[in-house]
């Protein structure tokens, strides 16, 4: 066997069960369920050691915006390795994250204007975390200690991102180790039930109102709840939520690590809602998953919060620097990626091109919806999902769809009885017509 050729699938098999710990799953799962083997990846297909071919369904987990292998991608990563491959952020800087910021900047919702780089989307929102809380201590209004989030999210693994999600089934082994969050209330509401959608954003605001004294900021999956399984809410709401926040001169934290770089049919899911959050956390599709790579991007206002007076001119002493940074901050390779990204999203018109893959797969969610088995769909830009049963995310109707789909072609990890799909945004036409179909398919073989 060459040193190019992989192993053998029993033995890349086996040498993962002795040795790698993967994540979310039990030893008994990993040790007698077998793994998909994939040796390959390209555009919206993953091919495997025995070279069948998958539609990457979610994309990667949700990750792979552009699809896998884009050459543009492969060529920014190569040319940028043959001449910077990593560099110190303490003290230096280099072209590429410069400009990305910039361009980033350039992008955001309007007054978004700093940007801290980090590595993942769970750091990014703790990034998010710190800058609020340390902020507020060093202000004047030290009192402002606690987060509200929304009831069912989730904001990653990290403990203050895991803090968000209340203790909940995610996280409540690590309860004692959590911060205590403010949850808002949970709601029944669904789709366009307008009253409903009202009457819940009447509690959040009252909530908001009575709590702000205490509040550092209020976190939110913009519109879409995607590990929560799929759960949409109205863009009004979040406008709702925006002027509740600017009313209590408290911070919203808007965790567009799923839904930004054009998942709901524009740039960012907040502007969808006309609103421009003070922090804001981008991970996933910001490399197009080619690179662990993320950032948090600031209003001004929460910059100069950082100086040595605040509003002044004077540079922060070390006191008052923001306190978190790590060894691949800004990290070159990464940078030189995100930059190419945006550069395909500007050339490709990639957020326009969101718009007829959006109806197809609002369409076949609405056909999904008349099977009996199926209590509800729901569908956004590139998101459509379909609960089945009533096992939430421990549920296993997601896993008998799961199977199914592989079995005709298709990758579509479920989130418990949610099953969904989160394909590429510029996936072609007719391999979206293939992955909707299968999908459709598998959905009516478990439904039945």
């Amino acid at each position: 066997m060459s040193a190019g050729e992989p192993p053998p699938r029993d033995q890349v098999i086996a040498l993962a069960r002795r040795h790698v710990w993967p994540p979310y799953t039990s030893p008994e799962r990993h040790e007698q369920v077998e793994p998909l083997v994939i040796a390959e990846a390209e555009g919206a297909w993953l091919v495997d050691l025995d070279g069948r071919r998958y539609l990457d369904g979610n994309a990667s987990w949700w990750t792979a915006t552009l699809g896998h292998r884009h050459p543009r991608l492969v060529r920014a990563l190569a040319d940028q390795a043959a001449r910077l491959d990593h560099v110190a952020a303490g003290g230096t800087t280099h072209p590429q994250v410069a400009r990305l910021a910039a361009e980033l900047c350039a992008v955001a919702p309007a007054g978004l204007t700093r940007v801290h780089f980090t590595d993942d989307g769970s750091t990014a929102v703790e990034v998010a975390l710190k800058i609020a809380f340390q902020y507020w201590q060093q202000n004047g209004r030290a009192a402002r200690r606690r987060f509200l989030a929304l009831s069912s999210a989730y904001h990653g693994d990290t403990l203050g991102a895991a803090s968000l999600t209340g203790g909940g089934e995610f996280f409540a082994v690590f309860g004692p180790m959590l911060f205590d969050v403010i949850v808002a209330p949970p709601t029944d509401a669904h789709d366009d039930d307008d009253a409903a959608w009202t009457a819940f954003g009447d509690r959040l605001e009252a909530l908001i109102a009575a709590r702000a004294d205490e509040l550092a900021g209020v976190v939110v999956e913009p519109l879409v709840q995607g590990a929560a399984g799929m759960r949409m809410y109205p863009p009004a709401l979040l406008a709702r939520l925006r002027e509740a926040t600017r009313r209590a001169d408290t911070l919203l934290i808007a965790d567009e690590v799923f839904t930004g770089y054009g998942r709901t049919g524009a740039m960012w899911a907040c502007d969808l809602a006309g609103v421009t959050p003070d922090l804001l956390c981008t991970a996933k599709g910001f490399t197009a998953g080619l690179l662990p790579m993320a950032a948090t991007l600031a209003t001004e206002r929460l910059y100069d919060g950082f100086r040595a007076a605040p509003g002044g001119a004077t540079v922060a002493g070390a006191s008052r620097a923001l306190m978190h940074g790590h060894s691949f901050c800004g990290h070159p390779l990464g940078a030189a990626v995100a930059r190419e990204v945006l550069a395909i999203y500007r050339d490709d018109d990639v957020v326009a091109g969101v718009a007829p893959r959006a109806a197809k797969i609002a369409a076949a969610m609405a056909d999904l919806a008349r099977l009996p088995g199926v209590r509800r769909t729901r569908a956004l830009g590139i998101v459509g999902a379909a609960d089945l049963g009533d096992g939430g995310y421990h549920g296993g109707a997601g896993a008998r769809v799961y199977a199914e789909a592989l079995a005709r072609g298709l990758y579509a990890r479920p989130l418990g009885d949610t099953v969904y799909v989160c394909p590429p945004l510029n996936i072609p036409l007719p391999d979206l017509d293939l992955l909707l179909a299968a999908f459709g398919e598998a959905v009516a073989a478990v439904a039945a």
